[in-house]
């Protein structure tokens, strides 16, 4: 009769790795990882010039990054680790009082270099994938952020160029209503608001860089105008 074949941790955890949710993607590898649970989806634009190129970043030794998903710009998926799994992308980081936002999120990288639109095949993807993490996890609408949101001082990602609104309108994160800008309340405090939504407003300027980057795209000075506050406003009341 045979014995049977003892099951390392080691394996247990390859085993887990390859169990990830999106049967249709590629497989390949990251090597930096600790175990953890979804309840967050940050996004990130690569700055680097392929996918390839990535992939290969990820798999390195001295890197010491990784991401969960990798979307090419032909609308490619690679999962490079297992959902449960806890990458490396979000590094320094915080989003309302959550200072370690790798133990609690998910990150998808898209291939593009911060300096270009989103191809419509890339996002369609991307959408794809949001829709089955958000109904796998039960990730709020709101917990669907980008690099800047929570790490403002250091990042810029996913730039400019991406469609924060469309996705919103597919019920991933907030945007504000277009038709309701009023302007605020007397005792209206912005660096409160910004607060509440969750940027880590330490570094007030990069605070509302980041904010400007993502709901004003067209100004991303350090200071409030008239109409961003009005954007701000819009934005916190539906935090209550």
């Amino acid at each position: 009769m045979a014995l049977p074949v003892a099951i390392t941790t080691e394996d247990k955890i390859k085993m887990l790795m390859r169990e990830g949710i999106n049967k249709n993607a590629d497989w390949s590898e990251a090597a930096h990882y600790d175990i953890r649970k979804p309840n967050f989806v940050i996004i990130h634009h690569t700055a680097q010039h392929s996918i390839a190129q990535t992939i290969r970043t990820f798999q390195l030794e001295h890197t010491k990054v990784s991401a969960h998903y990798v979307i090419g710009k032909d609308g490619r998926v690679v999962q490079m680790l297992n959902d449960y799994l806890r990458s490396w992308h979000a590094g320094r980081s915080k989003w309302g009082n959550i200072t370690d936002m790798n133990s609690v999120s998910l990150g998808i990288e898209l291939d593009n270099n911060g300096r270009e639109p989103f191809p419509d095949a890339q996002i369609n993807a991307l959408l794809t994938l949001l829709d089955t993490l958000k109904a796998k996890y039960q990730i709020p609408f709101t917990n669907f952020l980008g690099h800047a949101d929570v790490a403002p001082a250091r990042k810029n990602d996913p730039s400019v160029f991406f469609p924060w609104k469309r996705l919103a309108d597919r019920g991933f994160g907030v945007w504000y209503d277009e038709s309701n800008l009023v302007p605020p309340a007397d005792n209206f405090n912005y660096v409160d608001a910004l607060r509440i939504i969750g940027y880590d407003v330490s570094n007030l300027h990069a605070a509302i860089v980041a904010f400007k980057r993502k709901f004003i795209v067209t100004d991303v000075g350090k200071e409030l105008t008239d109409y961003d506050r009005r954007v701000l406003y819009n934005l916190y009341r539906r935090y209550f």
